[in-house]
């Protein structure tokens, strides 16, 4: 049985997306392909137990049926990190993830298990990523964001962790790097990464459309109120417009797919918003909807307007700056209904991945 352990040099590098495309990929090559979360920090409510939604996501577009709590045997719900200082019990959670991926192996001839960061994450609660990865006797690839320098420094970095623990570094992915600088960082990560004796595994250009959430994400991530176009909260987001311009300029920055940030009160941007149109749809709006702060609500007959725009509209108690910074720094995760997005990965990973290398590497 093959098995390969997925970290990252920090969060939101890209552990899901590999992991996604790997399981996806090696499906075609092996009959059986498991995965596992051993630790996992965003957890959903399935059947009354915890589960890291990666592990849903993974179920769901795969098909792959471990058991949905052998696949996320740790949550880390609030309150479980003040709990375990006070009363450590480091046995219980290896025996846990031991037993758990005891049960997912045994059923499959290659597993995927994702880490949760970089290598050091979880040491406060004696299972850091490098220590789970000696658990479960696997090698390690390691996920970092485009660039050089730091990329290199942090990969650097996270292999001296691991191998503290006696853990063997297989290789690197390197994600997320802008398509004009593709080529040129490619080639000097190569180069810097194998003078420290680190094999480069893949690099994956920068996907914009990865990183678009939908109204309905930041629906879910947010306490915003729904004020109305429920029906069309799977609209996806290119980019925010925050509307504390004048109108006449505001037009210059709209574009497909916007997202209008505005106080309620400001009835000329509201207006603005619902006067751009696509080009050839002249009645379909460039913006993908509007998020109303200071929790103003406008005033009767720009509601009706909002109402009938066939656009989501959203209400915060927030102010302007402070939802902005919300939207800025949302996680935006692959759901089991993006199928987009889904295939967009699985491409990404069989065309930019050296999949035959990983194997070799095992």
């Amino acid at each position: 049985m093959k098995k390969i352990f997925i970290a990252a040099t920090k969060q939101n590098d890209g552990k899901t997306t590999v992991s996604l495309g790997l399981v996806c990929n090696f499906q075609s090559r092996f009959k059986k392909v498991g995965f596992i979360k051993p630790i996992g920090q965003r957890y959903l409510e399935e059947e009354g137990q915890k589960i890291d939604e990666d592990s849903i996501l993974i179920e769901e577009v795969c098909g792959i049926k471990c058991g949905l709590k052998d696949m996320s045997p740790i949550a880390v719900e609030r309150g479980f990190t003040e709990k375990y200082i006070a009363r450590p019990d480091p046995k219980a959670i290896s025996r846990r993830i031991k037993d758990s991926f005891r049960r997912v192996s045994k059923r499959n001839r290659f597993v995927v298990i994702e880490g949760t960061g970089h290598a050091g994450v979880g040491s406060v609660f004696d299972h850091s990523n490098a220590r789970v990865a000696r658990l479960l006797g696997s090698k390690v690839i390691i996920i970092s964001s485009g660039g050089v320098g730091r990329p290199i420094d942090e990969i650097v970095l996270n292999k001296a962790l691991f191998e503290k623990e006696g853990v063997k570094v297989l290789g690197v992915i390197v994600n997320k790097v802008l398509p004009d600088k593709f080529e040129k960082i490619g080639r000097l990560v190569r180069s810097g990464l194998q003078r420290q004796g680190i094999k480069v595994l893949g690099v994956l250009p920068y996907n914009p459309m990865l990183a678009r959430p939908t109204i309905e994400q930041i629906l879910e991530e947010t306490d915003y109120e729904l004020v109305c176009g429920r029906e069309y909260l799977e609209c996806s987001v290119s980019q925010v417009i925050v509307g504390a311009m004048e109108p006449h300029d505001a037009i210059k920055y709209i574009t497909d797919d916007s997202l209008m940030i505005t106080p309620g009160d400001r009835e000329d941007m509201i207006m603005t918003a619902l006067g751009c149109f696509r080009d050839g749809e002249v009645k379909r709006l460039k913006i993908a909807g509007i998020i109303l702060t200071g929790g103003i609500m406008p005033e009767a007959p720009i509601m009706n307007l909002l109402i009938k725009a066939q656009v989501p509209v959203l209400l915060s108690k927030q102010d302007t700056y402070d939802v902005a910074t919300v939207i800025h720094e949302l996680t935006v995760k692959i759901r089991p209904r993006d199928t987009e997005k889904i295939n967009a990965v699985i491409k990404l990973i069989k065309e930019q991945v050296d999949l035959d290398m990983i194997l070799r590497e095992m």
